[in-house]
């Protein structure tokens, strides 16, 4: 990991401060298979694409169609799942190629991001795509607000879907509605290098009851690990500590729209402050707001304690360590849907039946066991059984692990930015970026972080 530059960072981060109002529930979902793009061609597909989308709404000779767009274009070789999902999204369009709407799935090469940019141009004109899939993405409460899209819940409930949607039908509800479904769950423990953590005595993740357990185990490899490694991946994975000691010390406030009284709550100033001195001690230059960059330090034993989700399996057949998921201190773990699959509220009823049935069909079983074998994500069905699937299948033994722990921990929290908003979570990784700094007053940065959320929340 490339030590960053003092003055690269600050400019970051003021560039992030300047930018908060406008950063909603997506921040902090980079993927580390973004692609670098020119913000005019950005613009100009998204403008090709939302032209698209409106033009959908009208039928094609006497046939409808319902366009569906997703941010699964990378090819193969660049990431397989994408592949997975598309070949999973073409098999539904052939199923249905003889009825009375045709199904048409569109991969938009500006990836979820592009997606989302989409939408949000849309609900500007007081309109919603057929229909999207935003990927953990949280859908706009815009579109809400302005009844732009169609409540799936007394249709989940009539066909008996509800184990199909899964972890869904409880955090996707709002007021007894349910607008949006992921078909994979967004959800993270984190991975370590059992043997390095063996070698130099430290106590394994799952003997950690609090992080001050913690904290004495980084100190533990810092102290006794191989020189040239270090503990582990602060920065993005940073909100991560923080999320899961405030589900820890007081779930209602982790789990609770932000307010003044949690800003300025006991709770709030020691986790900050624990996962500070953590990120200090743990020294500025491993420190990335894209916890992705760290794949190739832990990969290859530098980086000890990678803190991401269990999608990350996949990238760990091939080491040459036991790389082991575990659960953060206390037995806690992040998990919530996020959003997904999401349908106009004005769609024909043909075309609306049809989008349902693609719900329905995107949580089967068969489907589901499809994209926790080959897209290797954590599916919402809560009926399959993930270690029965695992079984004599190596690719796939660790995810199941993985998910099994983080599914059955005694405290699961949502992520900070579907509870507090992605500005929100932006402002707490800057801090936390800026205290890693070497001498950084952790005291001030509190401070200065209180009087920005406060002023964040009016």
């Amino acid at each position: 990991m490339k030590k960053k530059k003092i003055l690269s960072m600050v400019l970051t981060l003021s560039m992030a401060t300047c930018i908060l109002g406008g950063c909603g529930g997506t921040a902090s979902k980079t993927s580390s298979m973004k692609e670098e793009k020119s913000m005019q061609e950005s613009k100009a597909k998204t403008s090709s694409a939302s032209q698209q989308s409106s033009e959908s709404k009208t039928s094609t000779g006497e046939k409808e169609v319902l366009k569906f767009y997703h941010g699964y274009f990378h090819d193969k070789a660049t990431w397989a799942p994408a592949a997975v999902m598309r070949d999973i999204y073409q098999k539904f369009a052939d199923m249905h190629a003889d009825g009375s709407v045709t199904f048409e799935p569109i991969a938009l090469d500006g990836g979820s991001e592009q997606v989302v940019q989409i939408v949000t141009n849309e609900i500007a004109g007081g309109t919603f795509p057929d229909m999207v899939d935003f990927a953990g993405s949280a859908l706009p409460l815009g579109a809400i607000s302005q009844n732009l899209v169609y409540d799936m819940k007394d249709y989940i409930d009539s066909e008996g879907l509800k184990n199909k949607v899964g972890l869904n039908y409880t955090t996707n509800q709002l007021d007894g509605k349910i607008y949006t479904v992921h078909d994979q769950l967004f959800t993270m423990g984190l991975w370590y290098n059992e043997d390095a953590y063996k070698k130099a005595g430290a106590s394994l993740p799952n003997t950690w009851k609090n992080y001050e357990d913690m904290q004495y185990a980084m100190d533990t490899l810092r102290k006794n690990s191989d020189k040239g490694t270090y503990a582990y991946s602060a920065g993005q994975g940073s909100i991560r500590l923080f999320n899961t000691y405030m589900g820890l010390l007081n779930k209602d406030y982790a789990s609770s729209s932000l307010t003044s009284n949690i800003i300025n709550s006991d709770e709030f100033a020691k986790a900050f402050k624990t996962v500070a001195s953590m990120d200090q001690a743990n020294g500025s230059a491993n420190t990335s707001d894209n916890v992705g960059d760290f794949q190739a330090d832990f990969q290859s034993g530098k980086c000890l304690t990678w803190l991401n989700g269990v999608w990350a399996a996949g990238a760990l057949t091939d080491v040459k360590f036991k790389a082991s998921p575990a659960v953060y201190p206390g037995n806690v773990s992040i998990a919530n849907a996020g959003g997904g699959l999401t349908i106009s509220a004005g769609l024909s009823e043909a075309k609306r039946a049809l989008a349902l049935e693609f719900v329905k069909y995107m949580t089967s079983d068969e489907v589901q066991k499809k994209i926790f074998l080959e897209v290797q994500a954590n599916p919402c069905n809560s009926d399959l059984d993930l270690n029965a699937l695992a079984k004599d299948n190596m690719s796939v033994e660790a995810l199941a692990k993985a998910c099994a722990l983080a599914n059955s921990a005694t405290t699961v929290v949502s992520t900070t930015d579907s509870v507090w908003g992605g500005d929100v979570q932006t402002a707490i990784i800057n801090k936390l970026i800026e205290c890693s700094v070497d001498g950084a007053d952790i005291d001030a940065k509190l401070a200065e972080l209180k009087a920005e959320l406060l002023a964040l929340i009016g």
